[in-house]
């Protein structure tokens, strides 16, 4: 696979697709449907993604790798393209047009990103040179987020040396640039310049700078990696041809392998072109012929000649030449999807620019007869050209287990269903999947329908894999995994936004599954997260927390009470606890001090809670340790990593600031089943609600407890008349109860991941 400035080419033809967009929502075609693309925004990001959907692709080749990459761009939403029904299918959003006749260059110029699967070499050259010297060209950006440190110390030496806290790793890497900010004493340090440094470490690096003039170092400061714009200068297919320079490696044990086939790519397409066909697999004589033409463009190549051209692998590579299998395909069908994605977007580092890939493993080690690759007229003659047929009876009579039919199962799902795995007696496939489909899952969960949202993931999945392939003998369970399950093969994989990881697990063979752990998750102290967050994870970790006590527990809380008050009443006397004093505590606060009877409720509740969290909290704790303030052993306390905290001032002219009234608003809304007014998400009309709101003046108090004991696992402090303030909160609680409904309940809402941004937009006024 090349990718040549302006389009990404991938040898092949045939019919052609074309994607082109459609208005959403409200006939704006950069809007964004969040429900659908919540995990996208979240990787890409709002703008990345706009780009994203203006895009034009062309998919030329609607054979198995064509139909792949045409998929993968459907579900991620550009302005793609197919010849198939079921494509479009995938995402309404996505306007997918054909083109049958003759495709010519000067058509590409209505597209950002081209894809060839299945021309010639000669025709792919003249396209090539075509899409590269197309104005405009495409720029890339690598763009994952830039590394940060706290700082904890910095000589003043030459070089510098710099030491952060030891509770995050550093991410740097010797020659990143750097930048200094929020430094005391040191102030020299901070006036943006990227600085370079030098022998990384996990916790320090030095500084290539003479800092001994600076002033002392005090406290505190923040260094940031800085990203520097990376430019790659693709060559055009008929240069890179005749010098690829260096490869991709996908196995280092493999590092002699992609100069070999990139000979034999170009020999089979020297093949075709004399012999009018592909290989025939078995072929003796075929194979020679390949081999003969490898070596002859082998000895034209000069100082890029190879001293062993392997003719054993151009063997397996000629048998194979003709055949479409479909993990290949699904393969490579997301490599050049992401790769259109990344040329579109101008996101993340493209790949530079041929990548082979090759497993040669996968291959039967017995020897095989001609006969045993003979097509049977069957479905499955690619597979059994190079597998041979007895593999293929074998794959067919398999029991295979799949956890889980989401994003990653989808796939598996269809590519075993595509092989004929487990389509013949006694094969057999079982799926187990506990989930239900949610509309979030629609954009990369291909097998699901926005019709099947709320029905189990597994039913869905099995039911559409049987369309797949009528044969499969497939059932679906929503059972969890137990011992049963042990003592067989395990593929175990997992995706994160761009990146991935899988571990084969094969009994008696590999390390099972348990030799390997994941490094226990580090779980930041309680007085960190509530009151000394230094980094986002503390942030979040605090917000999610946040979120379930307030739109979760508590109402559940409530429910518990209103359901059975006597037993509940009973069961909180006889703890006689701290938990069970705080449960009564909200139970109180939802029923009567923050009690929402209409919607302008819920805007004061969540104007008050924003005032509560980003200013009082933060004004009471600089009140109790001012910027001076010094431990017992007379350190100051607002040192690394600890940040001295600023205090927000509301305006209903910062977003960030009016998203947090709409969705906290319309979630307190829902706990109480208050209807939600069609303005909670106009700004202007939001904003006016908001200015009703009375916020009382702040006043510090002198006798507050901030807990600062790193090993406290509670921010509850247990009191001597737990007993008595029990039985005053059960007094009180009574008393609410009576000015209910008898058959009023709160709705928990529960987090999920899904729905992230379902609160998080405006609609236009």
């Amino acid at each position: 696979m090349s990718s040549n400035g302006g389009s990404i080419s991938n040898n092949n033809s045939g019919d052609h697709s074309v994607v082109r967009d459609i208005p959403l929502g409200d006939g704006n075609p950069q809007d964004i449907d969040e429900d659908l693309h919540s995990r996208q925004l979240a990787v890409y990001g709002r703008e990345t993604m706009r780009r994203l959907f203006a895009s034009n692709i062309l998919v030329s080749g609607m054979q198995g790798l064509g139909a792949e990459i045409a998929k993968n761009l459907v579900l991620a939403g550009v302005k793609a393209l197919a010849s198939v029904q079921k494509l479009q299918d995938l995402n309404n959003a996505v306007v997918i047009s054909t083109l049958t006749t003759k495709l010519t260059k000067e058509q590409l110029s209505d597209f950002q990103a081209v894809v060839f699967t299945d021309t010639n070499q000669e025709k792919a050259i003249e396209f090539n040179d075509y899409c590269h010297n197309h104005q405009p060209t495409i720029a890339f950006i690598k763009a994952e987020e830039p590394h940060t440190g706290i700082i904890a110390s910095i000589s003043n030496d030459n070089p510098a040396l710099v030491s952060c806290v030891d509770d995050e790793r550093l991410e740097f890497q010797d020659g990143d640039l750097v930048v200094f900010s929020e430094i005391r004493g040191m102030t020299e340090l901070n006036d943006g310049k990227p600085r370079k440094i030098k022998n990384a470490r996990p916790y320090s690096f030095t500084l290539d700078e003479d800092t001994s003039s600076f002033g002392a170092y005090d406290r505190g400061g923040i260094v940031t990696q800085v990203k520097q714009p990376k430019v790659l200068n693709f060559k055009p297919l008929r240069e890179a041809l005749k010098d690829p320079g260096d490869f991709l490696l996908s196995d280092f044990s493999k590092f002699d392998r992609p100069p070999l086939l990139h000979l034999a790519f170009q020999a089979l397409d020297k093949f075709i072109a004399e012999l009018g066909r592909f290989p025939v697999a078995g072929s003796e004589d075929d194979a020679q012929k390949l081999i003969s033409i490898v070596g002859e463009i082998n000895e034209g190549s000069g100082d890029r000649k190879l001293d062993d051209i392997n003719p054993k692998l151009l063997r397996y590579f000629a048998f194979g030449a003709r055949a479409v299998l479909n993990p290949m395909a699904a393969m490579f069908g997301g490599i050049v999807g992401q790769e259109v994605v990344k040329a579109c977007s101008g996101k993340f580092h493209p790949l530079f620019q041929f990548f082979y890939f090759d497993s040669v493993e996968s291959l039967p080690t017995e020897p095989l007869e001609p006969s045993d690759f003979r097509p049977l007229n069957c479905r499955y003659d690619a597979q059994i050209s190079v597998f041979g047929s007895k593999l293929q009876k074998k794959l067919e009579d398999a029991l295979v287990f799949v956890v889980g039919s989401g994003a990653l199962g989808c796939e598996f799902l269809k590519n075993l269903a595509l092989m004929g795995v487990s389509c013949n007696s006694p094969g057999k496939l079982t799926v187990t999947d506990d989930d239900v489909i949610e509309k979030s899952n629609l954009s990369r969960q291909f097998l699901f329908r926005d019709w099947n949202i709320g029905q189990a993931k597994s039913t869905v999945a099995a039911s559409a894999a049987a369309v797949i392939n009528p044969q499969l003998r497939i059932e679906a369970l929503q059972n969890r995994v137990g011992p049963e399950t042990e003592n067989k093969p395990l593929l175990e994989s997992g995706t994160l936004g761009a990146k991935c990881n899988t571990q084969m697990v094969i009994p008696h063979l590999t390390e099972n599954y348990g030799a390997s752990r994941d490094p226990p998750e580090k779980q930041a102290p309680m007085c960190t997260v509530h009151s000394f967050p230094h980094n986002i994870d503390h942030c979040l970790t605090w917000a999610r927390s946040e979120f379930e006590g307030l739109l979760e527990k508590t109402p559940a809380e409530v429910n518990a009470f209103l359901s059975n008050p006597s037993e509940y009443v009973s069961g909180m006397r006889n703890a006689g606890d701290a938990q069970a004093r705080d449960n009564l505590e909200r139970v109180l606060e939802c029923l009567d001090r923050e009690r929402c009877e209409t919607f302008q409720d819920c805007i004061t509740w969540a104007r008050l809670k924003f005032e509560d969290y980003f200013a009082n909290r933060v004004k009471q704790l600089t009140y109790t340790f001012p910027e001076d303030a010094a431990t017992s052993t007379g350190a100051p306390f607002w040192s690394a990593p600890k940040r001295f905290p600023t205090p927000l001032q509301f305006s209903t002219a910062d977003l960030s600031h009016l998203h947090f009234i709409m969705a906290g608003s319309i979630l307190r809304a829902e706990t109480f089943g208050i209807p939600i007014p069609d303005w909670a998400k106009n700004p202007r009309k939001l904003a006016d609600a908001v200015d009703k709101v009375i916020v009382p003046e702040f006043q510090a108090k002198k006798d507050v407890k901030i807990v600062t004991d790193e090993k406290a696992t509670s921010l509850s402090t247990a009191s001597i008349d737990d007993a008595a303030v029990i039985n005053e909160l059960v007094m009180q609680v009574e008393q609410c109860r009576t000015t209910l409904e008898s058959d009023f309940r709160m709705k928990p809402i529960q987090f999920e991941k899904g729905v992230l941004f379902k609160y998080q937009s405006f609609t236009p006024t």
